[in-house]
């Protein structure tokens, strides 16, 4: 059994097509390749002899659940998901997907890109749409001041810049 945690909010159901492919590719991999390689040597190892002192067959078993649980998780998850395969309207304004570059009182910038809760990658500056940055970020437009309450206190910064790039397209 897994350690227990407080339900907390659900994420957003919101992903990029990117983010969506990523997901799905992963999903496809799992079940196409990499499950059917274990059962394999699963089946291979079941076949000499006793199981119960055979590390081979145990840790295989191990890898299936852990697949398994996996390919449950991304199944479900990019069934609930909305895909956000076009830019708004009003590019002025801060919304999902959007690309943000702020400027800290410091005069230091950074870059963000607001993405769904399954694509966050800090080195890359992406960040949840749920993040207390993204929530802070929303419907702002260029030069509008953003306070944002963060562990080490409060920041404020400056929109320099907001942008959109076109979904890719993949079929």
């Amino acid at each position: 059994m897994g350690r227990w945690r407080p339900k907390g909010k659900p994420a957003s159901k919101y992903i990029t097509v990117e983010g969506y492919h990523k997901l799905n590719d992963e999903l496809q991999y799992l079940w196409k390749q990499k499950r059917p390689e274990i059962t394999q040597s699963v089946q291979e190892a079941a076949a000499q002899g006793d199981r119960s002192e055979n590390a081979e067959y145990i840790y295989g078993k191990k890898q299936l659940r852990e697949i398994d649980r996996r390919v449950r998780f991304l199944s479900k998850r990019l069934d609930d998901m909305t895909v956000v395969d076009r830019v708004p309207e009003d590019q002025s304004r801060v919304f999902f997907g959007a690309w943000v570059e702020l400027e800290n009182d410091t005069g230091d910038t950074e870059t963000y890109r607001l993405v769904g809760p399954d694509e966050t990658d800090a080195g890359r500056g992406y960040i949840s749409i749920d993040a207390p940055l993204a929530r802070a970020l929303l419907k702002k437009q260029v030069d509008d001041e953003v306070e944002v309450r963060t562990p080490a206190g409060e920041r404020c910064m400056f929109i320099n810049r907001i942008w959109y790039e076109e979904p890719a397209r993949r079929d």
